[in-house]
């Protein structure tokens, strides 16, 4: 098997294995949901853990942004991480400042509390890797889940594509991008995507629970939007329709593409929400997201199932393309 996320067929047929023992645990191991929930009394524990594996720099603070990513589509609030730092032979008194500096100052960035977690030199390893278990906690009718969308309900995009992807590919893969042609304000702007717009996308997450009936919230992760909307569509049991002409890509993005030979849309996505809501929440969502100074747009309806997962483009309609691994992850030929 090749790099990244296992086949959505075969992890749903591993986690259909998994037994769950505790009667409390209200959502447990499934694909496409972005965290386990547990029953606490009046509120549910929320956990999620994710690795990074590129993005070294600021691997670190990056971890803590995509933990907590994951709670706050569900609705929750992060609280607690955990971190496993694993270093490379030979790495330096340096690197492991560095590293717990990053740690730090995301988790007050983010007001959440490292609890603990692993350190190690860990043999025949290319790169440091750092893997996050987050908790977090959410009222029970405060909850949202992945697999919550509704027939009919409009999908919600905010502020476009691919902004992990594209920043990692400046930071990671330069030269390559030089000897293509880009040139190096785009990739000095594409280095900043990480900031500005950002990959957090707490506050968008926030708005929406707390502005609009929100049906479903994903973050897109591996495998870019695409992989994100099949995620949601196959939770929900529904189809989908979406417009290629209104997912927003950022220039940023289109340019570093272009450059690499590869499809946003298959791009580690990290920095945008998706949402479905009911469509007559959509002008008030988008409003206030706005307001917050926001981009959002709606880029398709949920369908029903026998319609299966649509993508309209200017050739005609056709089905929203699969990707087994991320873009990111076939370019480093991993």
């Amino acid at each position: 098997m090749q790099a990244g996320k296992l086949q959505l067929e075969l992890l749903s047929e591993m986690l259909r294995k998994v037994e769950i023992r505790d009667p409390r645990v209200f959502v447990g191991p499934r694909p496409g949901e972005d965290a386990a929930l547990i029953d606490f009394g009046d509120r549910f524990l929320v956990a999620k853990t994710d690795p990074i594996t590129f993005a070294t720099d600021l691997i670190g603070w990056y971890m803590v942004q995509v933990n907590a990513n994951d709670l706050a589509v569900m609705g929750a609030t992060p609280r607690w991480v955990m971190a496993t730092v694993l270093l490379p032979e030979g790495a330096d008194r340096r690197m492991v400042e560095s590293v717990f500096d990053q740690l730090s100052q995301a988790c007050r960035e983010m007001d959440v509390t490292l609890v603990g977690g692993h350190t190690e030199i860990t043999y025949d390893m290319p790169r440091p890797i750092v893997v996050g278990a987050m908790l977090g906690e959410v009222e029970k009718d405060r909850v949202v889940l992945t697999s919550g969308a509704r027939q009919g309900d409009a999908i919600i995009l905010t502020k476009g594509i691919a902004v992990e992807g594209t920043a990692i590919l400046a930071r990671e893969a330069p030269d390559a991008l030089t000897t293509a042609g880009v040139t190096e304000e785009t990739l000095h702007k594409a280095r900043r995507l990480l900031f500005d717009p950002g990959i957090s996308i707490r506050r968008e997450a926030a708005i929406a629970c707390e502005t609009s009936e929100v049906h479903a919230m994903h973050d897109p992760t591996e495998g870019g939007l695409a992989t994100g909307l099949l995620e949601m569509a196959v939770g929900a049991g529904l189809g989908l329709t979406v417009d290629a002409a209104r997912v927003p890509e950022l220039p940023e993005c289109r340019r570093v593409c272009d450059a690499l030979g590869l499809d946003p849309l298959g791009l580690i996505a990290s920095g945008s929400l998706l949402a479905a809501v009911p469509p007559g929440e959509v002008d008030s969502l988008i409003a206030s997201l706005d307001a917050e100074g926001i981009e959002a747009c709606e880029i398709g309806r949920f369908t029903e199932p026998s319609q299966g997962l649509k993508l309209v483009t200017p050739a005609g309609t056709e089905d929203l393309p699969r990707f087994d691994r991320d873009e990111l992850a076939r370019h480093f030929g991993a």
